[in-house]
């Protein structure tokens, strides 16, 4: 699936005709052009497929901790089209051999923020790609984002943080495991 950018620029020139803007106005008049950019842009992860990022590695053995920490994300809330943005924290102990690129890992987060959705299933479908391709011991994401349709309206609440996890495999059998996990993502 592409983007449809005629579409793009029209469906934007309607919007300023329905909110009272001038299309014409000197400001405005390339702003659907540059808007339709944008959308190629930002909802990227429509479009590209996370799971070729990753690769999986085959090295020394490792059966500890892996965490990456403040992966800055943005996506966009699937019920106001407004923008999230936060930091994904993303861990994983691999299972034998196979590992990962840490970029990998940022990058999948990356991809998998660049379309509309929900907090919720950003969280979810990072576990449960890195489950999926990796097959490690266990995976923990855990999203802290601000949402703009919280901030700019409705409740009108600027920095409220929303916080998901996702836990799968020896995360959630072992608290301990969890529990060292949650502590390294605090310090």
């Amino acid at each position: 699936m592409q983007i449809d950018k005629t579409k793009i620029r029209k469906a934007v020139k309607l919007f300023l005709e329905a909110i009272g803007e001038d299309k014409g106005r000197q400001g405005l008049l390339r702003t659907p052009d540059r808007v339709a950019e944008m959308c190629d842009e930002i909802f990227a992860g429509m479009v590209r497929k996370a799971d070729k990022e990753l690769e999986v590695f085959f090295t020394k053995e490792h059966d500890e901790i892996v965490l990456i920490r403040d992966i800055p994300f943005y996506s966009f809330c699937e019920h106001h089209l407004l923008p999230f943005f936060g930091k994904a924290h993303l861990a994983y102990i691999p299972s034998g051999k196979r590992i990962t690129g840490l970029s990998k890992l940022a990058r999948t987060v990356d991809i998998l923020s660049k379309k509309l959705q929900i907090q919720e299933n950003l969280t979810t479908e990072i576990a449960d790609l890195v489950m999926k391709k990796l097959k490690p011991k266990g995976v923990m994401v855990v999203i802290e984002a601000e949402h703009l349709c919280m901030s700019m309206r409705g409740v009108k609440k600027p920095g409220c943080q929303t916080i998901t996890s996702a836990v799968r495999g020896v995360f959630r059998a072992n608290e301990k495991t969890r529990a060292e996990t949650l502590s390294l993502i605090k310090s």
